[in-house]
């Protein structure tokens, strides 16, 4: 089927398909977790062993999907969700006809790479999708992600009983099979690409940190928190980290752009995104543990795992159902206030866990309370990224805050195991959680998201505003499925890359399209809905701003900026009135530090970069008689001059 066919497919088709993939991710994370009791008898191996199914998986979807994410935005989205796919069913087809455990845990480590699939195909719905329709189908992707744990462990129960172990591994390389066909069929390739070099020493730096960091979280308590190999593994994570921080500053093309991660929008939705990750995987542990539980405890009730599985399908279908709530609330009200409803549904449904306990009514009642607030807060979360970051990073930048929810989920498993193996009480011969260990853990839950309404609260009010929806001005140009890449550099008037610099699109109407900061070659891209005349500006450091218009026919995909008037400091060097050539002028921050220093022309006239804004003090040395000078100043973003005169009777006034 050729793009242009695909691209005449209803948005509703591309929405299933896409969010078909939350489901296939959540249920093969699933499918494997009721049978972990078991694997130790079936495959000989001891229960530390057996946890290596799950490990290994996480370990490879925390390195798989900011480096997936990346490619997508460079090489292909579709390209990419193919990749994971076929990756996952070989993996999965290993698993299945490996015969051992040392090939159960290759195959689980390829399954891992269809965590990527979720934020790739979070940025294809931005590629794809008409805005108004953008929401709503972010929030059933993060709904369906809901119904895969839901069905994952009654299914996993029922495939076993009947089939064997096995056949888990072959259903999910049968549905990645129908899915990765799916795909390919129905889902376009999206035009919008960043090409340019892939920073593989980046990639295995930031693989090894978080694998590190991962290996230490999940591994902590069965290891030993203070023993050395997870010292060792936390040590490794943070001086891998320290190492890498600096480097990705300073390459031109970066494997995650922290410059843009680290603005506020950004920063504080991955801060809400870890602590929201955190409190839900509290919800799926707790439930289906207690339900499990012996009676005897006073507080469990003893189902089989089928049973407890199937008592967790009301909270994913609830998942689905308030998925249009979801996106209602992000087109009306924006990000931020989903993302805080979301969040304080959370905090209603642990509270009520906490007092409502005695029946297995209530327990699912608690569970599908937070599971909605989940699903609505995790709507939220694309949103607010997606808004505050460059068009071409998308899936980037979802990578990223898929990575940190996912650090979350690790950590919440963490310490509710350590949380429930310390508060125990005694059952016959068995020690096992005591319900104060359950109610630790919801309280901590609810503290978490708690915590992440305080950091969406401070989400600048700019980004917060922007709509999934909001509504197209009369001179918009082309829909956004033709949207069209272009690139250029920031030049100075010799045609040097300038860096720091930013450049910004607006459409000829005022409203924003889509912004790129330049890497350090000076090379920029930006994605335009279509021909049409756009607004353009460029501004670095140290350089006046320009903007112009862009007549962009559509296939004019290059286009250059060059900045021709630098910003300086300024003034004239003079000894009672007489300029003094080779008079040495030195910049300093008003706090003492040095900035630059220079010397007099013939004239006596010198000449510096204007520094940031700040308060400065600039100074003048006589190089015969040693005569000295100081002058405070004010700089903005202004060109500034200021006169220097020796003769303490003389005060030329600061003037911009």
């Amino acid at each position: 089927m050729t793009q242009n066919s695909t691209r005449s497919l209803s948005p509703g088709a591309i929405t299933a398909v896409l969010a078909l993939s939350g489901t296939l991710v959540a249920l093969m994370q699933t499918l494997v977790v009721p049978l972990l009791p078991d694997f130790p008898r079936i495959l000989d191996v001891t229960s530390d062993d057996a946890s290596w199914l799950v490990t290994a998986t996480l370990l490879s979807s925390a390195v798989a999907t900011p480096i997936v994410s990346r490619s997508a935005d460079m090489y292909g989205k579709r390209k990419m969700m193919v990749v994971c796919l076929a990756i996952m069913v070989a993996g999965s087809v290993i698993a299945a006809v490996g015969g051992s455990f040392l090939w159960l845990i290759i195959g689980r480590a390829l399954q891992g790479f269809s965590a990527a699939l979720i934020p790739v195909g979070i940025s294809i719905m931005r590629d794809e999708l008409p805005k108004e329709k953008m929401g709503s189908a972010v929030a059933l992707m993060s709904a369906t992600l809901g119904i895969g744990s839901a069905l994952g462990l009654p299914l996993a129960g029922v495939l076993y009983d009947s089939l064997g172990w096995e056949s888990i591994f072959w259903v999910s390389a049968g549905a990645g099979a129908l899915l990765l066909l799916a795909v390919v069929l129905v889902v376009p390739e999206s035009r919008v690409r960043t090409p340019g070099r892939f920073d593989y020493l980046g990639a295995v730096v930031l693989s090894a940190a978080l694998a590190s960091l991962l290996l230490a979280i999940s591994k902590g308590g069965s290891w030993g928190w203070g023993s050395e190999p997870v010292l060792l593994l936390f040590t490794a994570a943070a001086l891998l980290l320290a190492a890498w921080v600096p480097y990705e500053l300073k390459i031109g093309q970066p494997m995650v752009d922290l410059r843009t991660s680290a603005r506020r929008p950004v920063l504080l939705t991955n801060v809400a995104s870890l602590l929201i990750g955190f409190a839900m995987f509290a919800n799926m542990l707790l439930t289906t543990q207690q339900l499990q539980l012996p009676a005897s405890t006073g507080y469990g009730f003893q189902l089989s795992v089928v049973t407890a599985g199937l008592c967790m399908v009301p909270s994913g279908l609830a998942m689905v159902l308030f998925a249009p709530v979801s996106g209602g609330i992000i087109r009306r009200f924006g990000g931020q206030t989903a993302l805080i409803a979301g969040a304080a549904v959370m905090i209603v449904g642990y509270v009520g866990r906490v007092f409502f306990w005695d029946s297995v009514v209530s327990v699912i009642i608690g569970s599908t309370v937070v599971s909605i607030g989940t699903a609505i807060a995790y709507a939220a979360m694309p949103t607010l990224i997606m808004g505050a970051v460059p068009i071409t990073e998308t899936a980037s930048a979802n990578g990223l805050n898929s990575l940190v929810r996912s650090i979350g989920t690790s950590t919440s498993s963490a310490a509710v195991a350590a949380v429930l193996t310390s508060v125990t009480l005694t059952v016959g011969a068995v020690r096992l959680p005591s319900f104060e260990a359950f109610r630790d853990v919801f309280w901590m839950a609810a503290l978490a998201s708690t915590a992440s309404i305080a950091a969406a609260v401070f989400i600048p009010r700019a980004a917060a505003a922007a709509k999934a929806a909001a509504p197209a001005p009369a001179a918009a140009p082309a829909p956004a499925a033709h949207e069209l890449v272009v690139q250029g550099r920031v030049l100075t008037a010799a045609h040097r890359p300038l860096t720091p610099a930013v450049v910004t699109v607006l459409q000829t109407t005022g409203e924003p399209v889509d912004w790129s900061r330049v890497d350090s070659d000076g090379n920029y891209s930006v994605a335009l809905p279509g021909a049409g005349k756009y607004l353009m500006v460029a501004n670095a450091a140290g350089w006046a701003p320009m903007a112009e218009v862009f007549d962009f026919d559509g296939r004019t995909l290059q286009q250059n900026f060059h900045l021709d008037n630098r910003l300086e400091l300024d003034g004239v060097a003079s000894a009672g009135g007489t300029p003094v050539p080779g008079a040495v002028v030195t910049l300093l921050q008003a706090t003492g530090e040095h900035v630059a220093t220079t010397l007099a022309d013939a004239s006596g006239r010198y000449v510096l970069p204007l520094p940031v804004a700040g308060r400065y003090i600039v100074t003048m040395l006589h190089p015969a008689t040693h005569q000295a000078v100081a002058r405070k100043l004010a700089v903005d973003n202004r060109s500034l001059t200021a006169d220097l005169d020796a003769d303490p009777l003389r005060a030329e006034p600061v003037h911009a």
